[in-house]
């Protein structure tokens, strides 16, 4: 049995594992709870009660956060030459087209946002085997297939960030930094179920949000009183 060290022990102390938290008090509890040597992130896990089998009840979107996720996002802009002053001005990291291809081609990944135009897409569909599994592959329905690409590039570097239900149901999402007040990680939150709650598929039949957590980085689950939100 792997052993517990000091740190995570005496954080486990501080909580009910089995205790239904409102999402302030876990907001405040997951600064509490983190026992990293560097500023963690927040993830949240949200099980909803949908089929992912299901087209019709695939979930799947885009939310700004109102204070960011707190990380730095390098973003690749693949544009053709008439939008690369309009990319770097918004900020993005890596402009270009065919040298990031080929870049990308020999196994260069090191992006956390890829942003291109419709008339790019063609070319990355070769691109699919090695973008697709890193969540890389640009799409329309995130806003990072675009003719305006500054200002994908703006709301990305701002916290704009994409999500979707995985094969049982769940959406997990990085909200924050521990370092965050705990009012700006509770409305980070907010703001994430607010949108799947309005994205409810008409199909979803008993309960849609069956259960909420909150954790750092390597800290423990903190469940919330879905009621509370």
């Amino acid at each position: 049995m792997a052993r517990i060290s000091k740190k995570r022990k005496a954080a486990l102390s501080k909580y009910d594992k089995d205790k239904l938290y409102s999402l302030e008090e876990a907001s405040k509890l997951v600064k509490d709870l983190s026992y990293e040597n560097f500023d963690a992130s927040v993830d949240i896990a949200v099980r909803l009660g949908v089929d992912p089998r299901k087209a019709d009840q695939m979930i799947r979107g885009v939310v700004t956060l109102p204070h960011g996720t707190g990380k730095d996002v390098k973003v690749l802009a693949l544009v053709t030459p008439d939008k690369e002053d309009e990319a770097k001005e918004a900020g993005a990291d890596y402009v270009g087209l065919d040298e990031y291809i080929e870049k990308i081609k020999q196994g260069w990944t090191d992006v956390d946002v890829i942003i291109t135009m419709p008339s790019v897409m063609r070319k990355l569909g070769p691109l699919g085997r090695i973008l697709g599994p890193r969540g890389l592959m640009p799409n329309p329905k995130t806003g990072t297939v675009t003719m305006d690409v500054g200002k994908a590039v703006r709301d990305v570097k701002a916290g704009k960030i994409d999500f979707r239900v995985d094969k049982k149901g769940i959406v997990h999402a990085s909200i924050g930094k521990v370092s965050f007040d705990p009012e700006k990680i509770k409305e980070n939150a907010e703001e994430l179920i607010h949108t799947l709650v309005k994205m409810k598929p008409a199909s979803a039949k008993g309960t849609y949000m069956k259960s909420i957590a909150i954790s750092s980085t390597m800290g423990p689950g903190i469940k919330v009183d879905t009621k509370s939100v």
